[in-house]
C-alpha cells in the first residue's frame, strides 16, 4: 500500500481520501468515483450501475461456464416462499429470522387521508417470506423430483436476488438484496455429496484466484460459524488491504437435515425408502467489494482483465477540426486490430471512446473504472503510426507522472494480449505477497492476541495458531474470548502444516491450525 515518500508528494491522486487515512471511506469514494453503485433510496439496497453490472456479468458468465461444466443445470424458483416451508426446519429458521422480510397482504387501499395502507380484507391466508436463501422451497421441489436411486445425484443451481434486512448495510459486501448465485444439489450418500461440496469449495478457490486474481485460503469453519443446519460449512478467506478477512464463497455438507424436513426420499437398489444427502454453495455480489478492497488503490479501481468489462479503451484527442476524422479511422482500425485478438479464451473487449470532452478528462474516469489498458491517440500519433499506452496497474513514474509509453501500433497490437495477462498474473502476485506478509504465526496466547489486535496496530492482519478444536461450551467460551477483542475464526486452512503441542485456548492436545481475523 505505501510508495516512497519521494514518489507520494510528487503525485496528485485521482481520489480525495487515500486508504490509509479512512480505509472505510476510501472504499465509498472508490465505489462512487468509479461508477459502480449507488444508493437506491431504499435502506440497504443499491443500484449498480453499467460498469459495477458489467463486472458482474462477467462472474456470472465465467462462473456459470464452470458450473455447467461440473454437470449443474440452471433453473429459477419463486421469489416468495410460504412460512410453513421455514417452520419444517426450525434450526434453519432461527438463523435467518431476524433477517426475514415477510409479505403479510396483497392490496393496498386509501386511509383517507391521502395515503395508502394494507386492505385488512387482503390479508394473505399464510404470510409469504422474501427469499433470503431457497434450501427450504428447492427441498419441496427435490421431493417431488427424485423418487428413485436413479434420480441422483440432482444437480441445480439458480441466479437470483435474496433479500435479508441487514441492520448494519455497506455497498456490495452486505446489504439488504443482493444477486448471488445458489447451489442446491441431492446425492444418494454423504461421500458423493461431500465429493460435491468440496467440488463447489474448489470452483471458488480457482475463481477467485485465476479470474478476480484475489488470492484466498480454503477451509472448514468452526462448529459455531456454520450455516444453520449444515453438518459441514466451507470457506474461502480473502485478506482485504485494510487486513480484515472477507468472506468469499461458502460450500455446505447438509447431510439428510433437509431432506428429513423436505421429504427428500429416494427408492435404492434395495427396493427400501432412503433420505437423500443434499449441499448448497454460493457467491454473489460480495465479490465485487473483495475486488475494489483487494486492488484498489488511491486513483480508483484496478479491474483484473478477466473481469473488467473492457480491457483496453481507446481515447482519441480530439480538436473538434478536420483532422478529427482521420485520427478516428486510424483509432477504429485499431480497435478493429485488437478485438481479433484472443485473451483468456476469449475476443479482447476493447472501446473506442468517442463522447466529447477532452482526452485527459476522459482518461481519469477510465482510470477510476480501473481499465486495465487506456490508449490515448493524437493526431501526430496518428500520422507516425504510434499509440501512447498506458497500464493501470503501473499508473505513475517514479517522478510522479503519468506513465505512458509511446510504441509503434503494430508492435502494441502484436503484446497486447501479454500485457493483459501480465497485469492479471501482476495483481494476483502483488495480493498474494501483501497478504502473507500479514499473517501472523508467532501469537501462541490469548494474551498475545490482544497485544496484536491492540487498537493502534491499523491494518493487523491475521493470526494463524493450533488450537484443539474444542465443541459445545468450551468453543462457546472461546468464541466469547474472540468476541471481546472484536475477532473470529475464519477457517482451518486446508492442507496446513503438521500441529503439535497444546491448544492456547483450553490447554487439550492441538489438533489443526486455524486462522483468527477481524472481518467483514
Amino acid at each position: 500500500m505505501n510508495q516512497p515518500k519521494n514518489q507520494q508528494s510528487a503525485i496528485r491522486h485521482a481520489l480525495n481520501v487515500k486508504r490509509e487515512d479512512d480505509f472505510a471511506q476510501w472504499y465509498q469514494a472508490v465505489i462512487a468515483e468509479a461508477e459502480l453503485a449507488e444508493e437506491s433510496g431504499v435502506r440497504g439496497c443499491m443500484v449498480i450501475k453499467p460498469w459495477g453490472y458489467g463486472i458482474w456479468e462477467r462472474i456470472q458468465k465465467l462462473m456459470d461456464e464452470r458450473i455447467k461444466e461440473a454437470g449443474v443445470e440452471n433453473c429459477y424458483f419463486p421469489l416468495f416462499i410460504p412460512l410453513s416451508y421455514f417452520a419444517k426446519e426450525a434450526e434453519h429458521v432461527e438463523g435467518f429470522a431476524k433477517e426475514m422480510a415477510v409479505v403479510t397482504h396483497h392490496r393496498l387501499i386509501q386511509d383517507g387521508k391521502g395515503g395508502l395502507v394494507p386492505d385488512p380484507e387482503a390479508k394473505l391466508e399464510e404470510p409469504l417470506v422474501v427469499r433470503p436463501t431457497s434450501e427450504t422451497v428447492i427441498g419441496a421441489a427435490m421431493a417431488r423430483w427424485v423418487q428413485s436411486w436413479r434420480d441422483l445425484p440432482l444437480l441445480t443451481n439458480q441466479w437470483a436476488n435474496v433479500v435479508r434486512w441487514e441492520m448494519r448495510t455497506r455497498m456490495f459486501l452486505r446489504t439488504s438484496e443482493f444477486l448471488w448465485q445458489e447451489g442446491h444439489t441431492a446425492h444418494a450418500d454423504e461421500a458423493d455429496a461431500m465429493t460435491e461440496t468440496l467440488r463447489a469449495l474448489e470452483m471458488y478457490r480457482s475463481f477467485a484466484e485465476d479470474v478476480l486474481a484475489m488470492p484466498v485460503i480454503a477451509g472448514p469453519k468452526p462448529e459455531n460459524e456454520r450455516f444453520p443446519g449444515a453438518v459441514e460449512t466451507f470457506s474461502i478467506e480473502a485478506m482485504m488491504q485494510d487486513g480484515k478477512a472477507l468472506q468469499a464463497g461458502t460450500s455446505h455438507y447438509l447431510g439428510t437435515t433437509f431432506a428429513e424436513a423436505a421429504g427428500i426420499r429416494y427408492q435404492d437398489k434395495e427396493g427400501q425408502q432412503t433420505l437423500a444427502h443434499t449441499t448448497s454453495w454460493g457467491v454473489s455480489t460480495r465479490l465485487i467489494g473483495g475486488v475494489i478492497m483487494t486492488h484498489g488503490d488511491d486513483d480508483g479501481l484496478r479491474t483484473p482483465p478477466q473481469v473488467a468489462p473492457q480491457q483496453i479503451v481507446i481515447l482519441p484527442m480530439l480538436r473538434d477540426n478536420d483532422g478529427d476524422e482521420a485520427l478516428l479511422a486510424y483509432c477504429e482500425e485499431l480497435r478493429a486490430s485488437l478485438a481479433k485478438q484472443n485473451a483468456f479464451g476469449e475476443r479482447v473487449r476493447v472501446l473506442l471512446d468517442k463522447r466529447p470532452g477532452k482526452a485527459t478528462q476522459k482518461r481519469w474516469a477510465w482510470v477510476k473504472k480501473g481499465v486495465p489498458l487506456i490508449l490515448e491517440i493524437g493526431g501526430r500519433d496518428a500520422e507516425g503510426g504510434q499509440v501512447s499506452a498506458l497500464r493501470r496497474d503501473r499508473l505513475w513514474r517514479q517522478d510522479g507522472k503519468v506513465n505512458f509509453a509511446a510504441m509503434a501500433r503494430d508492435a502494441f497490437v502484436e503484446s497486447a494480449v501479454g500485457e493483459l495477462e501480465a497485469i492479471q498474473n501482476a495483481l494476483f502476485a502483488e495480493a498474494r505477497d501483501r497478504r502473507d506478509a500479514q499473517i501472523e504465526r508467532g501469537v501462541t496466547d490469548p494474551a498475545g492476541l490482544a497485544t496484536y489486535f491492540a487498537e493502534d496496530r491499523k491494518f493487523p492482519g491475521w493470526v494463524e495458531m493450533v488450537w484443539s478444536k474444542p465443541t459445545g461450551a468450551a468453543l462457546d467460551k472461546v468464541v466469547e474470548q474472540l468476541k471481546a477483542l472484536k475477532l473470529t475464526i475464519r477457517n482451518t486452512p486446508m492442507g496446513g502444516e503438521p500441529v503439535s503441542g497444546s491448544c492456547p485456548f483450553t490447554g487439550e492436545p492441538a489438533v489443526e491450525r486455524i486462522l483468527i481475523a477481524r472481518a467483514y
